[in-house]
């Protein structure tokens, strides 16, 4: 367990430092093409390394959940698949490299401007829910720090690349999902994020996990 929270510090850490203050000097030095390969390899590298370590990790069950607990798992699954094909398949101001917003919000970012960062917040939060294991609980949290503190973060870093255009998104949007009251995420991210959940819960159990239906 203690090489695997070393892991994940080391996962979450990297990734912080590399997205905000090493960024504009690597850039500056290496070119975006090289900042770019230089980030992924060390996002690989440090995800592997989290992987392996929560393998060998003990498997130290807290607590176990209940059949309803894997239903509603299910449901916020599906809603993080939304958000996730969301992010992807309409204009992500939030995304890197994203352009700036046009003041037409749309899809799932009447939801909230970080569709994908509350999509592995989700994911976060119900593996450490359902997983029920010390080693769950560690990798869900690191996932959480990353996503929420990383959408906190982008919001400052956008405010500074983009001005004015940032700030009339942020108004006109909403951090937390659903903030600004219901809103549908758009065909497109609703047909897709379902097909998504079909196929991530059909290949659970391929990826070692549990049948989600079978739980629930």
């Amino acid at each position: 367990m203690t090489l695997l929270v070393v892991a994940l510090a080391a996962f979450v850490g990297t990734h912080f430092l590399l997205s905000h203050p090493l960024r504009a000097p690597l850039v500056a030095r290496l070119g975006d093409g090289g900042f770019a390969g230089i980030y992924s390899l060390v996002a690989f590298a440090a995800l592997g390394w989290a992987v392996f370590e929560w393998r060998r990790a003990p498997v130290d069950v807290w607590w176990a959940a209940p059949a309803w607990g894997w239903l509603v798992a299910a449901v916020v699954m599906l809603f993080a698949c939304i958000l996730l094909v969301g992010s992807m398949t309409a204009p992500n101001p939030a995304l890197m490299g994203g352009k700036a917003p046009d003041g037409r919000e749309r899809g799932v970012q009447r939801i909230t401007r970080h569709p994908m960062m509350w999509a592995f917040a989700l994911w976060a939060v119900v593996h450490a829910g359902v997983g029920g294991t010390g080693r769950d609980v560690a990798l869900s949290a690191a996932i959480l720090i990353l996503a929420l503190v990383g959408a906190w973060a982008q919001d400052g870093k956008k405010r500074g690349q983009m001005g004015d255009a940032w700030a009339v998104h942020e108004a006109a949007t909403s951090f937390v999902p659903f903030g600004r009251g219901f809103a549908m995420p758009g065909w497109v991210a609703l047909v897709g994020g379902i097909v998504l959940f079909a196929v991530a819960t059909a290949l659970h159990p391929v990826a070692g996990g549990p049948n989600l239906w079978a739980m629930a």
